[in-house]
This record gives C-alpha cells, sequence and structure tokens, in this order.
C-alpha cells in the first residue's frame, strides 16, 4: 500500500489533484470555524443537545451547527436536492428523457439540482433561524443576517464540492461528508482517553469493543462490494462486412444498492419528533411523542429496522428498473441463458434483486443498530454511529478506486492486485 501511494505521489497531475482536494478540505474545515453574526454559540449548543436530529447533522456537518458556522448546514440541502431530482426523474417523462440523453442531460438535471439546492437551503436556514431563535440577537435584520449567510455557506459549499469533482480526486459532495465526520474522531478519541486515565473506562471492554469495530468494518466493506452478477449472452451480429456480439458479459447487481440513503431517511423521521419537542419544550404533546420514541427504547429499535428495510425496498425499487434492464438487453441481441427475452427476462431480475435486496436491507438494519446495542452493552458512550461509519467505508472505497483508476491508466501499480 505505502509502494502504491508512493507511485500516486510520483505522477504529476495526480499529486496536482490530491494537493488540490486537500487544499479544499482545508479551505472546508476553516469555514466550520466562522460564525454567523447575531448568534450566541453556547445557546445554540444547549439547544443542539436537546434535539437528537441536530446531533445528527452535527455529526455530518463536522461539528459546524453545534459552533452555528457559516457551514452549519453543511451540504444536506444539496442532499436533499439530489434525492428529489432522481426521485422526480422517474415521475417527470421529460427529465426521464434527459436522464438518458447522456452528458447533455445530465448537465441539465444538475443545474435543476443547483437550483433545488439554493431554494430547500433558503428553506432551512429560515426553519433553523425559527428553530434557535432563542439564542439569536433579537429583530427582523438579525433572521434576514442569519438565513442569508446559511444559505451562502451551503451554496459556497455546493461550489466547492462540484470544483473537487472537477480538480480533484474522487466525488467533491462524499468527501466533504467525509470531512466532516472524520474530523470528530480526534475529540472522541481524546475523550475516551480522558475516561481511561481516570478509571471510568474498563481497557479490557475498550478493547473487545474495538476489536468488534474493525469486524464490522471489514463487514461493510464486504457488503459495500459484493455484488450479483447475472450472466448475459450476446448473439452475433453481421452489419455489412461485420460481425458484431457474440461475447459473455454479466450484469453487476450490488447487493446494497441504496447506500446508506435508507438509514438517513430512517432517522430523520424517527428523530423528527425528539428535534420539535426540543423547539417546543412546552408543547405537552410533542413531549410525550418525543419520551415514546427514545433511542435507547426498544420501540424505537424496532421501527429503525422496519423503517430500513421499507425504504432500501423503496429506494432499490426507484432507481433499478428491471423491465428497463431486460429491453436494453433484448435490444442489443443479448439474453440471460435459460431465461426467454423480454417479460420472462424482467421478472427472472426482478427476483433476484428482491432476494439480495433483502439481504442488503437487513445487513443496513444490523449495522445501524449496532452501536445502541454496544452502548447498552458496553456502557460506553458511541458516538460513531452506524449511518456514519456506511458514508466514512463507502466515501474512501469510492476515491481509492478513483486513485487507482488514474494510476493503471498511466501503467501504475495501484491498491488493488
Amino acid at each position: 500500500m505505502l509502494e502504491a501511494l508512493r507511485n500516486a505521489w510520483k505522477i504529476p497531475d495526480l499529486r496536482k489533484r490530491i494537493k488540490y482536494t486537500a487544499l479544499m478540505l482545508l479551505l472546508f474545515r476553516i469555514g466550520t470555524f466562522i460564525p454567523v453574526p447575531r448568534m450566541d454559540p453556547s445557546a445554540v449548543r444547549s439547544i443542539i443537545e436537546r434535539g437528537a436530529l441536530l446531533g445528527f447533522f452535527d455529526i455530518i456537518a463536522g461539528g459546524a451547527l453545534s459552533q452555528f458556522s457559516v457551514f452549519a448546514m453543511s451540504i444536506t440541502p444539496y442532499i436533499n436536492a439530489s434525492i428529489i431530482v432522481q426521485l422526480l426523474t422517474v415521475v417527470i417523462p421529460k427529465w426521464e428523457e434527459l436522464a438518458k440523453e447522456g452528458e447533455a442531460g445530465r448537465k441539465v438535471l444538475a443545474q435543476y439540482t443547483r437550483y433545488g439546492t439554493v431554494i430547500l437551503g433558503l428553506i432551512q436556514a429560515t426553519g433553523l433561524s425559527i428553530g434557535f431563535r432563542s439564542a439569536m440577537k433579537p429583530g427582523f435584520l438579525s433572521q434576514i443576517v442569519v438565513i442569508l449567510s446559511l444559505a451562502a455557506g451551503t451554496a459556497f459549499l455546493m461550489w466547492l464540492g462540484e470544483q473537487i469533482t472537477d480538480k480533484g480526486i474522487g466525488n467533491g459532495i462524499s468527501l466533504l461528508i467525509f470531512a466532516g465526520i472524520v474530523s470528530r474522531i480526534p475529540t472522541s478519541v481524546y475523550q475516551m482517553y480522558a475516561l481511561i486515565r481516570i478509571g471510568a473506562v474498563n481497557i479490557l471492554l475498550l478493547a473487545v469493543v474495538a476489536i468488534l469495530g474493525i469486524a464490522v468494518v471489514v463487514g461493510v466493506i464486504a457488503v459495500q462490494e459484493a455484488e450479483r452478477r447475472v450472466p448475459v449472452q450476446y448473439a452475433k451480429r453481421v452489419v455489412g462486412r461485420r460481425v458484431y456480439g457474440g461475447q459473455s458479459t454479466h450484469i453487476p447487481i450490488k447487493i446494497n444498492s441504496a447506500g446508506v440513503i435508507p438509514v438517513i431517511f430512517s432517522t430523520s423521521i424517527l428523530m423528527f419528533p425528539s428535534t420539535l419537542a426540543g423547539f417546543f419544550p412546552n408543547n405537552k404533546f410533542m413531549t410525550s411523542v418525543a419520551e415514546f420514541l427514545q433511542p435507547s427504547g426498544w420501540l424505537y429499535a424496532v421501527l429503525y429496522g422496519l423503517l430500513i428495510v421499507f425504504f432500501t425496498y423503496f429506494y432499490t425499487a426507484v432507481t433499478f428498473n428491471p423491465v428497463d434492464v431486460a429491453n436494453n438487453i433484448k435490444k442489443y441481441g443479448g439474453f440471460i441463458p435459460g431465461i426467454r427475452p423480454g417479460r420472462p427476462t424482467a421478472d427472472y431480475i426482478t427476483r433476484i434483486v428482491n432476494r439480495i435486496t433483502l439481504v442488503g436491507a437487513l445487513f443496513l438494519a444490523v449495522i445501524a443498530l449496532l452501536p445502541y446495542f454496544m452502548t447498552a452493552v458496553s456502557g460506553l458512550n458511541i458516538s460513531f454511529g452506524g449511518t456514519a461509519l456506511l458514508i466514512v467505508v463507502g466515501v474512501a472505497l469510492e476515491t481509492m478506486k478513483a486513485i487507482e483508476a488514474q494510476m493503471i491508466m498511466r501503467h501504475y501499480q495501484g491498491f488493488l492486485k
């Protein structure tokens, strides 16, 4: 691995991209310490401690929300806009045509995503300014300043992520989320070290939890990379004097094709009542619902797992269409051995997707619930949850593959052997 890193640094273009990515991530981290004017950070932190969902967003933002910096909303509005555009692509025929037009169509959809990011950013910034009004200096001007500062910070992060994608290494948006989550690790390690020094934590128990954590990371990597390969045979075609086709290939269907989206959806839904109760502490109904859905309760765990399974199937059904895959195979003269082209092929692929999606959904549910279980058994405060783990591992693998592709293109041996 060290040899591969040395080879990567020897390539001038790749070295330039790595430096540019590091510089942009450093700029992102500096921005997390620039406070929004006319806000009281200590009052903000007390509100965040009462809202579970806000704590989750603070992890994604790398602590920027608890400090209420200009990057407090992080890149969350862009993620929401991307998901909305992706879902509407299936519903709106014009957008579906754009998605199939190639690079030109994707540019138009990317522009729609940018517009949606700005709109959602303004809406979310308005909601935060209302929710944190007790930590804000009184006056309408203060609210306008806070809204514009937060929306401008999100727009800048969107631009920063796109610049990393174009001139750096890997997906810029994913790397910004990755940097935000990883930046919390040193603080967590120091807090754990402080507990060990005062004897509040059993070292043997901590070692067992660490070994289990490494095993979970290995399992996440294995499932993230696992795929079901459906064999496809293409018949020979004669076009003029040339013969095309006749080769064998496969359709790679990932076990966890939904990624971390189901976990984010499920977390947002279950933590929403607690967040509202934090904003309206005098509302008895909100408070009772929040107490009923405490993360430490068994009802929360059951609902969490069921919602993850549901959203995994839902998101997979939206993003993967077996009928289109079957039609494309038939269009280019291909077939799955033993399966007739057309409708039987679509049904066959649907059965495969449903079976492996169940494995992926159960895996996501186990990973998401494992930190709660480990906290209950060990008594340790494990802040690095399943969602953060999935994001970190997924982005690390994606970035490694991007570097690998650049090195192989220049005839260097990469990380994969």
